[in-house]
Order: structure tokens, then C-alpha cells, then sequence
């Protein structure tokens, strides 16, 4: 999927006034130089930086791909502040709608009520509605959406693994082939904003359906998780992670669930929750049960990749990579005892953060974390203690943009208010590198999945950070994006 030789004259490299060129072949950074050493050989491309900054492409470390293609298809009520306001806007969607209404959004957290089937029936009788949570954790079901399902609940709010048996029966709704070709516009968007990579963790069989859409051509480097269902039948190909499966393709870490989220009340904290009926969360695996199993995959060649986001989850994973041998991630750390910073320096380890979630959850962890919030999203703690850090979106949680999550670690706050917490943002070095791979210089000999960009994002403001004008993004020496 290479084009040919592609030369970049006089592009700036970040935070500096040196202009480099650069030349890009057989999708590799073959040379870079100081501007106006390298000559154009015949087949290049020659492109004219115009002192555009140029820096390793951006890589989202945490994504649902095939439900982020699907969410902007499905009624948005992000912005409902209560189940009726939800059920309003879905009766309004209802009329034409074929089948099963299907919304996405729903923050109940800071709701006085919860969701409930029978509020969604007296707003439209007899509609089948599902409606998946903001946070992916919780599903909530009108009467004739659970019979259209064939299920039965008492409420219609399922939670954590129930929710999820549904969330996979409505991501497998569309055509394949439909799903292909919103997955194609929704990663044509992605590069647009300098992404080249992602890291999937759509529960489904991940690996097998990007090695197919691989076939056709792809506008992102990939990552596929594995999951439980899955295991088995990865050990017996003897993949590992990191195994090239497809054209741009890799396999990805081994995926567990050890806790649930914050917006559910489900993630596995040391404190109660202030509803007595949240407890403390819970686990959705037993310590040793999780200990056993990432010892398993770890010996296999698999990297576990374990949600973790209350403080309880988060010391049960540290406490069980203790056991394993070889690379690992936790997906989230959210909130983290001050006693539990350090070992996330952990040899191999990393801290994959979505910091758009402090943004859009400020309100929900004083809420629901009143005297422990302090600690929550510590990202300072972490790199200050040795942690290494990879910035992500859990789209479609967040939208899968690098610009937004560098905004908000750095800048803590991504509305009118004050910084929350400003004592834990990242200076924006350290936010890039925890972006593009780890370093924000195009060095010859890596991948040529580069991006130019209209301004330095070294010396960008957080507002000029989020906007960040994109000029062109390259993935292994083709161009995904180009503007004007």
C-alpha cells in the first residue's frame, strides 16, 4: 500500500528552528537531513514543508473502533440530564426507525433517578429501544427492546458483562460490509487529525476482522486485543503479541476486565460509594483467578492488558503482575492509592490513560469519589514516579482525537472552569511522547507514519493544542491526509 519515494523539503522539527528534510521509501524514514541536503532522485515526490513542523505520526493507545463507526449512526443523548429528557429524544427518533432504536451516550451518574424500562415506555409505547452508557458499562432497555433481544429484566439497566453480551449482539446488526465502510470514513476522520495507529480493544474477534479489512486497504496501523472467547483458538495459531497478521495489522495484548467504571459505580474501589447500593463497586474476577490467568497468557507470549480503574482494581493488578513475567498495560488507572504510584514503574509496564475522561468526569468523581478525587488521574505521580504513559480515547467513550487528550492532560480542564487538580498535568513534551511513541523526532529507519503540522505544538497554548491544524498525515510513506 506504499506509494512511491516521497521527499519533504524544509519541515521544522518540534520546538526548535531546524528545518530537516526528509525522505520516506518503501514505507521506512530512510534519511533525514538538514534542510537542502538531499536532492531529489527520479520517482520521488518532492512536497514543499513550507516550515511545517513534522513529528512521528500519533497513535490512540485505547479504542472500540467498530462501535466508534457505529456511535455516529446511533440517536446522541450525551446531553440528557435526566432518563426523561432520554426518553424524549428517543421517542422523537422512533417514528420511521426500523426495528430496534438504538441511542448512545447516557451519563446517569448525576442523575436524581435512575434509568428505568418504564419511563422509556410511557415516552414511546411499544418501541424497541436500547440505549448503550457513555461509558460503555450499561445498557438500558425499553420493554419491547429486552423482548426484541430475548431477554427479560426487572429495570431494563443491565450492568458490566450482561451489558456487554448486548453491546456485542448490536455491534454485529449492521452489514459487514456496511460496518466496513463506516469503519473506512471513521478512520479517513482519524487521520485527519495525525493519526496513524490505534490500539483495538473492540470485544469481538478482533484480530480476524481487521486481517480481512486489511485485504482492502487500511488508513491506520492497528493493534488487535484479544479476548477470553478468543484465547484458546490465538494459543493454538501460537500468535503472540506483536505478531504481524495482516498488511499494517499486529496482534495485540490480551484483554481483562478486572473492575467496572466510574459512571456505573461499578469500579472496584477501597471506599463506598456515597449510595449505599453502589457498596464499593466490584471486581469482575476473583485475584487469583486474574493472578492465574495473566501468568497463562504472559507464558504464551500474549501481554495482558487489564482494565483497572478504582483504586482496589488497580492494587489487585499491580499486585498480580507481580507473578508474571514480561511486558504488560493497565488500561485506565483512574484512580490510584498514593502507596500504589510507584509500582507502576514497574520494568515493561504501562499506564494507558484516557485524559479526556478527567474532563468530561470531574463533576462524577467529586460526586462519587468526594474525599478520594485527589488522587484521581494522577498523571504527574505517575511519570514523576518512573511510570511510562500512553495517551488514548476509549473511543467512542472520547472521540479519537490526540489533540483533545493532549489538550486536556496538559491543560486539566477543557471549559471555562479552572484546572482540576492542576498539581497532576503534563507538560506538553511529556503529553506528546506519551502520543507518538516516545520520542518527537522522525529518526530514519522507523516506520514512515509521520505528521505535519501547521503550528509547534511545543509552543502551542492548550486552546491552540486541541485545534491543532493538521497539514498532512503519512502512514508507511502514503499520504492518509492532506489539506489544500
Amino acid at each position: 500500500m506504499t506509494d512511491g519515494p516521497v521527499l519533504l523539503h524544509g519541515a521544522r522539527t518540534p520546538g526548535s528552528p531546524r528545518a530537516v528534510d526528509v525522505r520516506l521509501a518503501h514505507g521506512v524514514v530512510t534519511e533525514v537531513a538538514p534542510a537542502g541536503e538531499l536532492e531529489a532522485r527520479p520517482g520521488d515526490e518532492v512536497v514543499d514543508a513550507r516550515g511545517a513542523t513534522v513529528m512521528p505520526g500519533l497513535v490512540d493507545a485505547h479504542v472500540h473502533w467498530s462501535q466508534w463507526a457505529q456511535v455516529r449512526r446511533r440517536v446522541d443523548v450525551g446531553h440528557a440530564r435526566s432518563p426523561e429528557e432520554v426518553a424524549t429524544i428517543m421517542a422523537a427518533a422512533a417514528p420511521g426507525a426500523p426495528g430496534l432504536v438504538v441511542g448512545h451516550g447516557f451519563r446517569a451518574a448525576l442523575w436524581s433517578r435512575p434509568p428505568h424500562k418504564d419511563v422509556l415506555e410511557r415516552a414511546a409505547p411499544g418501541v424497541p429501544i436500547a440505549l448503550v452508557s457513555d461509558d460503555l458499562h450499561a445498557v438500558w432497555l425499553s420493554p419491547a427492546g429486552l423482548a426484541h433481544l430475548g431477554r427479560d429484566h426487572p429495570t431494563g439497566l443491565l450492568r458490566e458483562q450482561e451489558a456487554f453480551a448486548v453491546m456485542g449482539e448490536l455491534s454485529a446488526l449492521p452489514d459487514p460490509g456496511e460496518l466496513d465502510r463506516w469503519v473506512d470514513a471513521a478512520s479517513a476522520e482519524a487521520a485527519a487529525r495525525g493519526l496513524t495507529g490505534i490500539r483495538d480493544f473492540e470485544y469481538d474477534d478482533t484480530p480476524s476482522t481487521w486481517v480481512r479489512r486489511a485485504e482492502h486497504g487500511l488508513s491506520l496501523r492497528v493493534e488487535a486485543a484479544v479476548w477470553g472467547p478468543w484465547l484458546d483458538a490465538t494459543l493454538d495459531r501460537h500468535h503472540q503479541t506483536g505478531d504481524v497478521i495482516g498488511h499494517l495489522v499486529r496482534l495485540g495484548p490480551f484483554k481483562i476486565l478486572a473492575d467496572g467504571s466510574l459512571n456505573t459505580r461499578t469500579a472496584a474501589c477501597h471506599h463506598a460509594y456515597p449510595d449505599p447500593d453502589d457498596g464499593h463497586g466490584a471486581l469482575n474476577i476473583d485475584p487469583g483467578d486474574l493472578r492465574d490467568l495473566m501468568v497463562r497468557v504472559a507464558r504464551h507470549g500474549l501481554h495482558p492488558a487489564v482494565h483497572a480503574i478504582g483504586d482496589r482494581a488497580n492494587a489487585v493488578v499491580l499486585d498480580a503482575f507481580a507473578h508474571v513475567t514480561g511486558p504488560g498495560r493497565i488500561e485506565h488507572a483512574q484512580l490510584v492509592a498514593s502507596e500504589d504510584v510507584a509500582r507502576f514503574a514497574r520494568p515493561g509496564l504501562v499506564a494507558s490513560v484516557q485524559p479526556a475522561h478527567l474532563v468530561d468526569d470531574r463533576d462524577v468523581a467529586e460526586r462519587h469519589w468526594p474525599d478520594v478525587h485527589a488522587r484521581a488521574y494522577p498523571y504527574a505521580d505517575l511519570v514523576a514516579a518512573g511510570a511510562r504513559l500512553e495517551l488514548g480515547s476509549d473511543a467512542p467513550v472520547a472521540a479519537p482525537d490526540p489533540w483533545a487528550a493532549i489538550a486536556a492532560a496538559v491543560a486539566r480542564t477543557g471549559d471555562e472552569r479552572p484546572p482540576w487538580h492542576p498539581e497532576q498535568a503534563l507538560d506538553v513534551a511529556t503529553a506528546l511522547r506519551a502520543s507518538c511513541g516516545g520520542h518527537l523526532e522522525v529518526r530514519a529507519g522507523e516506520p514512515a507514519d509521520v505528521v505535519l503540522l501547521d503550528e509547534d505544538p511545543l509552543h502551542a497554548d492548550p486552546g491552540t493544542l486541541r485545534a491543532m491544524p493538521v497539514r498532512a498525515t503519512v502512514l508507511a510513506g502514503r499520504f492518509t491526509h492532506r489539506a489544500g
